[in-house]
């Protein structure tokens, strides 16, 4: 019991100065909210009220932009307000800080803390009246003012739902790439007496005493099984068709993995996986562990159901459905180095529920021309990754990747966001299509046969030096380099109308003393020791 207590006292102090540091964070970096009568550079769209939608609008709005947010939900949040309400952060809550502003409470929030975060942001930046709910956008098309981009000095200009009385100089498309639900047709579906729910709908769902079997063995799978285990199921089973690697919620693991600078598997690859497999999976390598690299796709993190898997209170199995009957689901277990669809045995398990963990669908940019993803530079196969090759000034933030290893939830929302304003403000830093195109030709070359692809699948140390790329690659993007990746410099307006920047660590000082006072941070607290 002193021990436990010692252990509580520790906590809430490291809790503390963590809140600390997040406060100093947020007056050093915040982007500072722009006064009523601030300089407007330009107009830009912001597709998503999701939390990269938020904090990229704050971003631009704070370097003299003005700026409009599309949602076609009727709230903020993205996808966090769409989930249960038990469902949380699988990272820790310091590689999920995706904007300055942020004060986490905890190391793991849930998503409640989420949500208010996102919410406090909106707020702060007076984004309430530049949002538009339930407004879907459609259709996209170019305005009859654009130039030419052939020679990096042109500029697109923008028209969303045909209203050719609002033009943006840009677009930020930010729908992420989680969706409505996927529900899928199982064989057999409708002989079933029990219930079939998806797993972002366990909130209403009685689990009491229930014999739980869970399609699907991702991170939403393994969510699914823990809350069922914790409502009073009856050993929660997952069937996966194939395994994913789980990783354990140690912020310094969590960082260590994302640093890995290739984006790919390597020689030293087998070493992060032997640790895994010897320190975290021990007796259940065997029973869960993937056969692949673990450089190749996203990773699960969890510290507690490899447990509950080993104590009995949950199952996992790898296999196929076949299908479903009355009273169960007839399934062909596989074993560990069988691929998905070969035979294996057939087995029956008994189930009052069944959760589909199929995850969400992928959000299309059908209303997007079809002329900014040509052929061969289709998603995730874009400038930096999120930049159309054809069009600079069309940036997709968060919404093209496929797998990684670090967080889509961090500092690089506010540094695209920043990108994206310097090709606005300053046309000599502008890209031409063909630049574009040979930076994603240069990743191709270098990531050749990578086994998680080429721009599919990257660390977040790779991202990093993908930045550091783009400001090398040509040497007057260089000036701008702090305030590219740290959000430090001004823009201010010549007599002439034209943005000027400058640096100014007196006029940063003396900015930051007069205006933090405007900047609302959230003190921090002690927390409770019961």
């Amino acid at each position: 019991m002193v021990c436990h207590c010692v252990w509580r006292f520790f906590t809430a102090i490291f809790i503390y100065v963590y809140e600390l540091i997040q406060c100093l964070v947020s007056c050093m970096f915040s982007p500072i909210p722009p006064k009523p009568d601030s300089v407007k550079f330009g107009h830009v769209a912001v597709v998503g009220a999701g939390l990269t939608g938020i904090s990229t609008a704050s971003q631009l709005i704070s370097h003299g932009f003005d700026v409009t947010i599309f949602e076609a939900g009727s709230e903020t949040g993205g996808i966090w307000a769409n989930v249960n309400s038990s469902s949380g952060l699988q990272i820790n809550s310091i590689m999920y800080r995706f904007h300055p502003l942020v004060l986490w409470k905890r190391f793991y929030p849930s998503r409640d803390e989420i949500l208010g975060n996102i919410r406090h942001i909106w707020n702060v930046y007076g984004l309430k009246e530049r949002t538009r709910f339930n407004t879907a956008v459609t259709k996209v098309e170019r305005h009859s003012s654009s130039t030419p981009l052939d020679e990096g000095k042109g500029h697109t200009r923008w028209v969303i739902n045909g209203n050719q009385s609002e033009v943006f100089d840009g677009l930020v498309i930010t729908i992420g790439t989680c969706g409505k639900p996927k529900f899928i047709e199982l064989p057999g579906q409708d002989k079933f007496k029990g219930k079939i729910v998806h797993s972002s709908q366990l909130d209403s769902v009685d689990f009491k005493g229930k014999r739980v079997l869970i399609v699907g063995g991702g991170a939403s799978g393994v969510e699914a099984a823990e809350t069922a285990y914790a409502r009073g199921a009856s050993k929660p089973t997952i069937i996966a068709r194939s395994d994913k690697w789980i990783i354990p919620r140690n912020m310094v693991v969590d960082c260590l993995l994302s640093l890995q600078p290739f984006g790919r598997e390597t020689p030293l690859s087998c070493i992060p996986e032997f640790l895994l497999k010897k320190l975290h999976y021990r007796d259940l390598c065997e029973k869960m562990c993937p056969t692949q690299g673990f450089f190749t796709g996203t990773p699960i993190v969890n510290n507690t159901f490899l447990t509950h898997v080993r104590e009995g209170n949950t199952d996992y199995h790898r296999g196929d459905i076949i299908e479903l009957k009355e009273d169960g689901v007839e399934w062909n277990a596989r074993t560990r180095y069988q691929k998905k669809g070969k035979e294996g045995e057939k087995t029956f398990s008994r189930a009052d529920i069944i959760v589909l963990a199929t995850g969400f669908e992928r959000p299309s940019f059908e209303f997007l021309p079809d002329d900014l993803f040509p052929d061969e530079y289709q998603a995730p196969n874009m400038y930096l990754q999120v930049f159309s090759v054809v069009d600079w000034s069309v940036l997709c933030t968060n919404s093209t990747f496929h797998h990684a290893v670090g967080t889509v939830g961090h500092i690089h929302i506010g540094v695209y966001a920043r990108i994206l304003s310097l090709f606005l403000l300053d046309e000599s830093t502008r890209p031409t299509p063909r630049d574009m195109r040979l930076w994603v030709d240069f990743i191709h070359f270098i990531k050749e046969k990578a086994p998680g692809g080429q721009l599919e699948f990257f660390t977040y140390m790779e991202l990093c030096l993908w930045f550091l790329s783009f400001l090398c690659f040509r040497p007057l993007r260089l000036k701008y380099c702090f305030f590219v990746l740290f959000n430090y410099g001004f823009w201010s307006q010549t007599k002439q109308g034209k943005p000027n920047f400058h640096y100014s660590t007196f006029y940063f000082i003396k900015r930051i003393t007069a205006e933090v006072r405007r900047l609302p941070v959230m003190a921090p607290t002690f927390p409770s020791l019961k």
